[in-house]
Order: C-alpha cells, then sequence, then structure tokens
C-alpha cells in the first residue's frame, strides 16, 4: 500500500534542465551529451555534486566545471548556462495539479531534489509535505542517505512510497530499498502511470 509519493524536481515537476542543456550543446556545436558525461564521468568528486552538496561557491563551481567541460574538448560558459537554467526552471502546472489531488486525497507529498540553491518559495514549497534537498542536506541523490532522510521525515517505510524521478540513476537505490518507482520521460504517461499504481480511476479525477 503507497502512503507517499516523491518527487523529484527538475525533470518532474519543474522543466527538464536536461533540455536546457542539449539545446546549449546543439548552439554551441559541442556532441550531444557532452556535459551530462563531464556531470556523470566526474562523480561525486566532480564540481556538480560538490556543487549540490553545497560544498563550493557558484564561483568556485564556474571555474572548476568549465576545465571539468575543458578537458573533454568542450568550452562551456558554465555561467551563462547555469543561469539559462535556472531561468527555465519552471513549475509544470499539470504536475502542481496532480500534488494539489493527492494531498486532498490523503497522501503525503515530499519533494526529493539534487540543487544549488536552497527553495525558499513558501508558496512552492508548503504544496509539500516534506522537502529535502542536496543543498541544504550535504548529500545527494543517488546516495541512499537523501533516501533515507525523506522516508524518515515522511515517517514511512521505503515499501509504502512511490517515488517519481528522471533520472534512471536516481531511481535505481529507491528501487533497491523497497519503494515503488516511476520513470518520467513524458509527463502525462508518468502521471497516468501513478494514477494506475494507486488504483485511481481516472475517470474520477475528471
Amino acid at each position: 500500500m503507497i502512503d507517499a509519493v516523491i518527487f523529484d524536481l527538475g525533470g518532474v515537476v519543474f522543466e527538464s534542465p536536461l533540455a536546457v542543456i542539449a539545446e546549449y550543446e546543439d548552439e554551441q556545436a559541442i556532441a550531444t551529451g557532452t556535459i551530462n558525461r563531464v556531470v556523470m564521468t566526474t562523480g561525486s568528486g566532480g564540481a556538480w555534486a560538490q556543487y549540490e552538496r553545497a560544498e563550493i561557491s557558484h564561483e568556485e563551481f564556474c571555474d572548476r566545471f568549465t576545465d571539468e567541460c575543458a578537458r573533454r574538448g568542450a568550452r562551456v560558459d558554465v555561467a551563462a548556462l547555469m543561469g539559462r537554467i535556472d531561468r527555465a526552471t519552471l513549475p509544470r502546472p499539470k504536475m502542481l495539479d496532480t500534488i494539489s489531488e493527492l494531498r486532498a486525497r490523503g497522501w503525503l507529498v515530499a519533494a526529493l531534489t539534487n540543487n544549488w540553491t536552497p527553495l525558499r518559495q513558501p508558496s512552492f514549497t508548503d504544496r509539500f509535505d516534506v522537502v529535502v534537498e542536496s543543498s541544504v542536506e550535504g548529500v545527494r541523490k543517488p546516495q541512499p542517505r537523501i533516501y533515507e532522510l525523506v522516508l524518515d521525515r515522511l515517517g514511512i517505510a521505503a515499501s509504502s512510497a512511490l517515488f517519481l524521478d528522471d533520472i534512471g540513476a536516481n531511481l535505481k537505490p529507491a528501487k533497491a530499498m523497497g519503494m515503488t518507482t516511476i520513470k518520467v520521460a513524458d509527463v502525462g504517461q508518468a502521471i497516468d502511470e501513478m494514477w494506475r499504481t494507486l488504483q485511481i480511476d481516472q475517470r474520477s479525477l475528471e
């Protein structure tokens, strides 16, 4: 039985930063996927991961990530790229409506996000029962500890949680812990799958 639904933000509740990165790579004639490969291959010790854990400043991040990209043969204006990502990080109305519907029907709802700037908008954060952010906690997905934090604060077992994320690597630890998971590629399809998992007839939502 599912007691809580946990949402990633970027790429799930918000528009995807991956789309912004892909657009930037196309404009700058950088091979598709290069920037994401830098993030993945530098791992937990890389600039991106450290920035999401609030271990380095914005300036340090820009300098270090510029160097990391350069070592992969990509000239990236990191400050400009991050500005574009921030400006494009807007909530998806359909997801906000879904979150409201879930809470109205009695489910707990949480946000579990890797970010570099803590959320400070009560008009948004108050939509959730629990918000867990990498930049606040100093730990990020896919490290198991951040999943344990959100479960502890919700007061539930992993088997009682449904988790939606757009990155497969972030879903694997959740699934290993016992959560039910949904990978978000198409928002409408993911919401449909969520309601099916919760055994809600969508005709009742109309």
